[in-house]
């Protein structure tokens, strides 16, 4: 409810859309459920947020006092963990609470996609193959972010340290999530 928190475009989104929560949350009897692919289901507070747009994570992490981190960062950060998590084959089909003990970076993989602060462009060198594929990649770096991690319907075989999602900024259908940096 704070605009100085917002990226104009953000708080323009939010206020034409009438945004109060994340989307698929659903006011009930006094506080909020979520529809999930299980159905409506009660708020787990100590689970991931999911379905949040790229202005939402952005205005929360300022909130906060931290920031998205780089989509590089993100990749150093995933670096010393572990690639498995809670995808498709667990069949949660909603993100859980993170497990506890053990030191370190926990859930980089599975549960939602992580919104980084990078704009979705081609690597230095990039060209585009020809043929659908170079179509496929070429026409999306636009306008559009990059998400890393995985979420809860993401195959295995697609969850990878340098795998790449993209969304444009206002997209929170899918399991989009966050994960706040800070400078040291």
């Amino acid at each position: 409810s704070t605009p100085t928190l917002w990226l104009a475009d953000g708080w323009a989104t939010v206020k034409g859309q009438d945004w109060i929560a994340p989307l698929y949350w659903e006011e009930a009897d006094g506080g909020f459920m979520q529809m999930s692919l299980l159905g409506f289901r009660p708020l787990d507070p100590a689970a991931p947020v999911s379905h949040v747009s790229y202005y939402e994570a952005d205005a929360f992490a300022r909130w906060a006092g931290y920031r998205l981190p780089s989509e590089f960062e993100w990749e150093v950060a995933a670096g010393g963990v572990p690639v498995n998590g809670r995808t498709l084959g667990a069949s949660h089909l909603r993100p859980m609470r993170a497990e506890t003990g053990g030191f370190g970076l926990k859930q980089m993989f599975g549960d939602v996609w992580e919104w980084t602060a990078s704009a979705y462009l081609p690597y230095p060198g990039f060209k585009a193959a020809p043929g659908a594929v170079g179509e496929y990649n070429g026409k999306f770096m636009c306008n559009q972010f990059v998400l890393r991690g995985g979420s809860c319907v993401t195959p295995e075989g697609h969850v990878r340290r340098t795998y790449r999602n993209f969304f444009y900024p206002h997209q929170r259908w899918q399991f989009t999530g966050l994960r706040l940096a800070a400078d040291s």
